[in-house]
């Protein structure tokens, strides 16, 4: 899944792709390097740190505004699957009427609206876990129980979007690495994930250029490719089904030996 960020202040790459035409080259790099979905988003999520202050909210309309008219194009452009990363539901709907049939929603579907969006649209979606919001969920996270917690909240928000009449095949989850997590904590999700995998849904992870992918916090993003690739790495061999990155092109090459290490040892086995 490759990461097109239509927005001024989102951490890695904040203002380079809000203009239109800017948006549209860089959604065919990601086809060219080999992006198997295009995640669209108009609003930052990013946390308080060392290279500014946390994401700024915005509205519904200036959401649609930056992202609806990239999805009607990309539609007509490739057939490569767009997700609008989004917690609105009226974003949400635009966006599937532009063309997206996924919802990537870091709100984790609390929202009845969404989940009626997303069934009554026949979309898929992506339910992820975060501890508060993006403007607190930095702010010292604490977990009684890491991984039972975080468990708990995808199995319920999964069971909630069944009961709404959302597919079991068309739910995806996220453990929300880098979203209300210290760095201990996403490394100990890494360690653990296949214990989401066991939830008996296709499994979505988000490491690429985040804080803990770094040994020096102080490093800027793009100074995080290595962390990022190793992390993509490890999640692919613990069973991840879905790579959310930055560097399509690079994340691709990495996971091919992966890939060839761990399918030749399941046949071997």
């Amino acid at each position: 899944m490759g990461v097109l960020n239509i927005t001024p202040d989102s951490f890695s790459d904040g203002g380079l792709f809000l203009d239109r035409d800017a948006a549209i080259r860089r959604a065919a790099q990601l086809v060219e390097d080999g992006a198997d979905i295009i995640d669209i988003g108009g609003e930052s999520s990013r946390p308080a740190g060392p290279y500014g202050k946390g994401a700024v909210a915005v509205t519904a309309e200036e959401e649609k505004r930056r992202t609806i008219p990239v999805i009607e194009d990309l539609t007509l452009r490739f057939d490569t699957p767009l997700s609008i990363d989004t917690v609105k539901a009226d974003v949400a709907s635009a966006a599937i009427d532009a063309g997206a049939t996924v919802v990537n929603d870091i709100s984790g579907l609390q929202d009845p609206a969404m989940r009626d969006v997303i069934q009554t649209r026949n979309a898929s979606v992506v339910i992820m876990h975060m501890q508060g919001s993006p403007q607190t969920m930095q702010h010292a996270p604490v977990y009684g129980d890491l991984i039972g917690e975080v468990s708990g909240f995808l199995a319920s928000a999964a069971c909630l979007a069944e009961s709404a009449g959302i597919e079991k095949s068309r739910i995806a989850i996220d453990p929300g690495l880098g979203f209300g997590k210290t760095y201990e904590h996403n490394y100990e999700i890494i360690r653990k994930l296949r214990s989401f995998c066991d939830l008996g849904y296709p499994l979505l992870v988000g490491p690429s250029r985040k804080t803990f992918v770094s040994k020096d916090a102080s490093l800027p993003p793009k100074q995080r490719e290595e962390g990022s690739l190793a992390a993509c790495v490890l999640c692919a061999c613990a069973g991840a089904h879905i790579i959310r990155v930055h560097n399509v092109q690079a994340a691709r090459r990495a996971l091919y030996v992966a890939d060839r290490v761990r399918f030749s040892s399941e046949i071997e086995t």
